[in-house]
């Protein structure tokens, strides 16, 4: 019976989509809801079929798995002999009701007494396979219970369904999507320094340039570090108010940052605010964004007394700016192949202060610990899990919950178009580039 009043509520569920779409389309989108965007074909079609198959394949899924567990326990006495084995008939915990979202559905599972939620991680990739979705993410919100999250298709493929490039705030970036299907959204202002971790073509300078093209037309100064003698980010040079390719170059641009921090630390004292978003626009100066590229290269020394002395000048600046920048609208973006206690204190100092968090695939785990172990420690294991083929991929980090994501592709080309066609917003950082300008003249020298 059940199973001929599937069709039947298919085809009301798809007249009342046509009804909202072709009718009430326009009066519910001056309420504000635009129902474009929901995904009626999950919905009608493929939320119904994945319910049905999770109920009718939860037994022997469940007994497969080890996820089920027999009530009259697993020993027995034969001839005076205890015998342990495995009960023939075992009971799965109960299934509730699946509720859809956008791109999947939550279910929530009544564990027996006696159970824990560590059976339930382990065979999350087996129930993926048997409930032929994306992928299972399974929590433990409250004692007894488990909530398995089903994403029905990969939602970090492909671009934004729109295709169109949306007005954004200032110091807000979308960079790519989350795993829910969700923009990924990078707003400095909230979260207002950022590490970045990976190896080499991990997506890593993608994520630097992802972010670089969403605050491009924005009215913000981009400052670059880059000891990779610039290659990464030469595309943006038309776009960024100062560029630094060496050891010494930064440690002067730093150096120049710190004196902008007290500068406007002294406009902030005398109009009686204590940050710089609290001043009149026509007297708030333009926020500063520091990208640095292959933060390694600032800290390791080749032993000689001068080197030193120059790596502790560049980190005590970063961490300065760090401490200081947030409320004086100078932000951090770090970014670098490993991320470890060998590169000194300097760096687990600086790491307090960058809340931020985005880890690629890692070669080493201590990176992938220092990157998220203090936010969330069982997102280590999910990073260094991320394949060779999923470029662009990454673990984040919000509010201690950790999820996947992927970084928007930026090729060079459209770098190199973007920095071009936004140059007329570079903004002049007379104290920064005027301690590159000797180094800038020896280069010219050099060249004739």
């Amino acid at each position: 019976m059940v199973a001929h009043l599937i069709p039947v509520a298919l085809l009301v569920l798809a007249g009342l989509a046509y009804l909202t779409r072709k009718r009430w389309a326009p009066r519910l989108a001056r309420r504000g809801l635009d129902v474009r965007t929901v995904p009626w074909r999950w919905l009608l079609v493929g939320y119904p079929v994945t319910a049905v198959r999770m109920r009718v394949t939860w037994r022997q899924t469940a007994l497969i798995a080890q996820l089920s567990i027999s009530r009259r326990g697993n020993q027995r006495v034969l001839g005076g002999v205890a015998v342990s084995g495995t009960a023939l008939r075992q009971s799965p915990p109960r299934l509730g009701v699946p509720r859809p979202t956008r791109d999947g559905l939550v279910v929530r599972v009544a564990l027996h007494p006696g159970q824990t939620p560590r059976p339930f991680l382990q065979a999350a990739e087996a129930l993926a396979h048997a409930w032929r979705v994306y992928s299972v993410r399974v929590t433990s919100p409250a004692r007894g219970e488990v909530v398995m999250t089903v994403t029905a298709q990969d939602p970090l493929a492909g671009d934004d369904p729109s295709g169109k490039r949306r007005e954004v705030p200032v110091l807000t970036a979308p960079v790519g999507r989350l795993e829910q299907g969700r923009p990924w959204i990078v707003s400095l202002l909230m979260v207002p320094h950022w590490l970045v971790v990976g190896t080499t073509r991990s997506g890593k300078s993608n994520w630097i340039n992802a972010l670089a093209l969403a605050l491009a037309p924005q009215p913000v100064a981009l400052v670059g570090v880059d000891l990779k003698g610039g290659l990464e980010l030469a595309p943006w040079a038309a776009r960024l108010s100062a560029l630094a390719v060496t050891r010494a170059e930064t440690r002067s641009v730093l150096g120049a940052l710190v004196d902008e921090l007290a500068d406007r630390m002294a406009v902030c004292r005398a109009a009686a605010v204590r940050d710089v978003w609290e001043l009149p626009d026509a007297d708030r100066p333009v926020p500063i964004v520091v990208l640095v590229d292959e933060i390694a290269e600032l800290f390791l020394t080749d032993g000689s007394r001068a080197s030193k002395e120059e790596a502790t000048a560049c980190a005590t600046a970063l961490l300065r700016i760090a401490q200081l920048g947030a409320a004086l609208g100078v932000h951090l973006v770090v970014s670098g192949q490993r991320f470890g206690a060998e590169l000194g204190p300097g760096a687990t100092a600086l790491r307090a202060q960058l809340a931020g968090r985005v880890a690629h695939r890692t070669a080493d785990s201590q990176t992938a610990e220092m990157a998220l172990g203090d936010l969330a420690p069982d997102a280590i294991d999910a990073a260094q899990s991320i394949t060779t083929e999923e470029q662009g991929v990454a673990i984040t980090t919000d509010g201690g919950v950790w999820m996947r994501a992927r970084s928007t592709l930026v090729t060079t080309e459209a770098a190199r178009q973007t920095a071009t066609d936004t140059a007329g917003l570079r903004q002049e950082l007379p104290r920064v580039t005027a301690v590159l300008a000797p180094a800038l003249d020896l280069d010219k020298e050099g060249g004739a």
